[in-house]
Parts: structure tokens; sequence; C-alpha cells
């Protein structure tokens, strides 16, 4: 009788396995399992529809990759890393530094590995089909978002860093209450100190308000900018380079997003459970 138990327990143990690594769905027959959904969804904290919709796309994302023939080998990568150091001013060896006090040197080519491989779909995909950027299309952004291309000469701020999101969101909401496991600290910057990002978080926040949060430093981050001095506007001749970039990379998101919508519709995607 417990032999009898024991085969019908270890049946419905090895039939629940089955269940979970079920084959869900099938997008021109790769296949989503079961798992690869429950893992998506607990990984990014969101709803079973919105994990199908993201495992769907990045198999999308992946076949098109193969099929235009989308590679980046070690040249590649060490030739745009060259580049990168220049465009800094470093030498290759000062720029490699400079990553690992912020990073694994590994896992910053990983990074730019994926940007270079972006950047050649988009060139294959999109080839003579997005508009570049004109003079008056880059003056009506600069016209209308005055605001990104601000600069104060110097920036008082408190800076709240954690390890834990959810307390600086607490603190933001109450910055009465500093939450345990979030250290402040009174800062005054000078506007040559600053990265692009960190420029760019300030920019777009007024004083006596509290920035986005952002990651840095492996921590999250947020900014109370107590006061701004001196604060000029970027001519648009100074500007014109980076606006550039803005426009462009829209209108690539935009044209990649229409891209993958009609991938969608002409997929041959199963649903089997």
């Amino acid at each position: 009788m417990k032999k009898i138990l024991l085969l019908i327990t270890f049946t419905i143990i090895s039939l629940n396995a089955s269940l979970i690594n079920a084959i869900a769905i099938t997008v021109n027959n790769e296949p989503i399992t079961l798992v690869d959904i429950d893992n998506t969804m607990q990984k990014f904290k969101i709803s079973k529809q919105e994990a199908v919709n993201k495992l769907v796309d990045d198999i999308l994302y992946k076949q098109s990759i193969k099929k235009e023939n989308i590679y980046v080998d070690l040249f590649d990568l060490n030739d745009y890393i060259e580049k990168l150091a220049q465009q800094n001013n470093m030498k290759l060896h000062e720029f490699k530094n400079a990553v690992k006090q912020q990073e694994s040197f590994e896992s910053f080519e990983k990074k730019i590995k994926k940007q270079m491989i972006h950047q050649k779909l988009i060139a294959s995909i999109a080839a003579n089909k997005i508009a570049r950027a004109s003079s008056e299309d880059m003056k009506i952004y600069y016209n209308n978002n005055k605001s990104e291309f601000q600069r104060a000469s110097k920036i008082d701020l408190k800076v709240y860093i954690s390890k834990n999101k959810p307390a600086l969101i607490k603190t933001k909401r109450n910055p009465m209450m500093i939450q345990n496991g979030v250290k402040t600290q009174n800062i005054t910057l000078k506007d040559e100190q600053l990265n692009p990002k960190i420029r760019y978080i300030i920019s777009k926040t007024d004083e006596k308000t509290f920035s986005s949060i952002f990651v840095n430093n492996k921590a999250y981050n947020m900014f109370y900018i107590i006061k701004k001095y001196d604060v000029q506007t970027i001519s648009f001749k100074d500007a014109k380079n980076k606006i550039f970039e803005l426009i462009m990379k829209k209108r690539q998101d935009d044209f990649l997003k229409e891209y993958f919508e009609t991938l969608r519709i002409t997929a041959n995607i199963k649903v089997l459970r």
C-alpha cells in the first residue's frame, strides 16, 4: 500500500513539474514556457499579460537580429571603446580604470555590445526610412524645451542615498521623516564637475523640489535642489549636436515600435496554454 501511495505521489509531482515546464506559447516556432512567464513576472514585478508581451517582443527582437545578420565582434567592440576613451579625453587604460570604479568592465562591455547591436539593427531595418532632423526641426525642439538646455554655474543640493528604493519614495512623500537606511549629505556642485546624466537630472529639477530617483554607484539616489546659481541657457549652436541625437533617438524608437507591432501581427504566434 505504501509503495502504491509513493508511486502516486511521485507521479503527481512529475505531472506538476511537467506542467510548470510546459510550453505556453510559440512565436515562429520558438517556445515560451510557463516558467519563463512566471520568472519574468517576478523579476520585473509585472502582470502575466505584460510578461507575455515582453517575452514575445524579446523573441521577435532576437529573430530580427538573426534575420538581418547583425553581430558585433571583438574588433568592433574594442574600436568603439577606444573612441569612447578619446571622446572623454582619456587614454584607453585611464578610461578602463574609470569604468571599473563604477562597475565591472565585463558588465560594461556587455552593455556596449548590446547598444551596438541595437544601433546596427536600426541602421539595417530603417535605412532611408527615418528622416534626418533638419535645422528647422532642431530649432523647434530647442525653443519648446529650453529648460533642458539651462545650466547653473553652481548648485546647492541635498543628496539622498539608499539601497532601498521604497525608502526614498517614502522620504520624498514625507521629507520630515527620513527613513531607515537612507543617508543624506548637503553638497555644492559646480557645472564642470557634472557628468551628462547628473547634469540632465539637475536641469529637469526645479529649485525646492526633489529629482527623480536614479541609480548611481550601485545605489538609489535622489536630489533635493536647494538653490541654483547663475542659471543660463546654452546657445542653440552649442546644443545643436545634443538636440540632433535626442530627435533621432525619438524617431528611431517610434520606428522600432511600429516595426515590432507589425511583426507581432505577421508573426506565427500560437497560444497553447
